[in-house]
C-alpha cells in the first residue's frame, strides 16, 4: 500500500503559528569533530565501530515508511494550521472516504462509535467532524495515525491511566504507554508533566520495556553515528532516549527505539526530569 503525506505541520490553537516562538533549525554541522568529538559519544560506548544496536539514532530524519517500505509522496500544502493525515492513494481527493483506516477500530472506540473496524458512511461523517474540529487535514474521515493520536491524547486528558499501569511511587516516574503512544511524569499522585503524544520504536527497533533510569542527559546532543541533531536527549537504556524531533510524531511507522517527542514537549520534559529519575515503559506500539 502506498501512503501519501500532505505537507507536515504542527497542530496548535488558532493564531498559534504566528504567536509561538520559532523552533530552532538545526545547523548544517555539529560538534562531531576536533577536540569536542568525545562529548558526542554516549557514555560507556566504545568508539570505532557500529554498536550492537544504534546508540544515538536520528529518528527525525527517517522517512515514515509504511509496512511495505514505500515512502509517502508529498501533496500540495494543506494550509496555515493543523496536522496532516497519512492517506492511501485510494482516499486522496475524497470528500468522505469509504476506505477503512489502519487505526479504524481504535478511532471508532475513542469516538464512541461501533468499534467493528469497518468504515461506514456514519463512521466517515463522525471521523470527519472530529478532524474538522481538531484541524486535521484533509478532513475526509480516514482513520489514520494522526487522527488516532489526537483522539488518544484527548481521551487520556479525561482519564489518564484507566488501567493503572503506571506505578505510583514517592519519587518521580516517567510513564511511557506504548499501547497508546503517550507519556507523562508523576510523583506520587501528582502529575508533574502532563500527558503528551510520543513515537516509539518501529518493527525491529522496539523500545525496551520495564524499569529504566535516566543515566545521561545532553541538551544539544548531536548523533556521532549519523551526524544529525537529537535535541534535549535524555538517555535511559543504552542508546534509547527521550528526545525532540522536527516534524510530525504520528507517522505510519515509529522510531528506531527512542521515545520521540515534539520539540516543545521535549524542551519542557528537560526541565522536569534529572539524572537518576526512573522511567517505566509498558505495552506495544500498534503495528510493531
Amino acid at each position: 500500500m502506498v501512503w501519501v503525506l500532505a505537507a507536515v505541520m504542527v497542530w496548535g490553537p488558532v493564531g498559534a503559528a504566528a504567536a509561538a516562538p520559532a523552533v530552532p533549525v538545526p545547523v548544517a554541522e555539529g560538534p562531531g569533530s576536533g577536540e569536542q568529538a568525545d562529548v558526542e559519544l554516549v557514555p560507556g560506548v566504545e568508539g570505532g565501530g557500529r554498536p550492537e544496536y544504534p546508540m544515538d539514532t536520528p529518528d527525525q530524519v527517517l522517512p515514515p515508511l509504511d509496512p511495505e517500505g514505500e515512502v509517502p509522496v508529498p501533496l500540495p500544502d494543506a494550509g496555515e494550521e493543523g496536522e496532516v493525515e497519512y492517506l492511501p492513494r485510494s482516499a486522496v481527493g475524497a470528500a468522505c472516504t469509504a476506505s477503512t483506516g489502519r487505526h479504524q477500530r481504535r478511532v471508532e472506540r475513542l469516538l464512541g462509535l461501533k468499534a467493528d473496524g469497518r468504515q461506514s458512511a456514519a463512521d466517515c461523517r463522525a471521523i470527519r467532524a472530529f478532524q474538522v474540529k481538531e484541524r486535521i487535514k484533509p478532513a475526509n474521515g480516514y482513520a489514520g495515525p494522526v487522527t488516532w493520536a489526537r483522539a488518544e491524547l484527548l481521551a487520556a486528558r479525561r482519564s489518564l491511566d484507566p488501567a493503572k499501569r503506571c506505578p505510583v511511587r514517592t519519587y518521580p516516574v516517567a510513564c511511557v504507554d506504548l499501547d497508546r503512544q503517550l507519556m507523562w511524569v508523576r510523583k506520587g499522585k501528582k502529575v508533574t508533566f502532563p500527558v503528551v503524544n510520543i513515537r516509539s520504536g518501529r518493527p525491529g527497533y522496539a523500545t525496551r520495556k520495564g524499569w529504566k533510569s535516566v543515566y545521561w542527559r545532553h541538551k544539544d546532543h548531536w548523533s556521532s553515528l549519523y551526524d544529525t541533531p537529537m535535541p534535549f536527549a535524555q538517555f535511559f537504556d543504552g542508546g534509547q532516549a527521550f528526545h525532540a524531533v522536527y516534524g510530525q510524531l504520528a507517522t505510519p511507522t515509529g522510531s528506531r527505539g527512542c521515545v520521540n517527542l515534539s520539540y516543545r514537549n521535549a524542551e519542557k520534559l528537560w526541565g522536569v526530569l534529572k539524572k537518576g529519575d526512573r522511567v517505566y515503559i509498558w505495552g506495544k506500539r500498534p503495528g510493531s
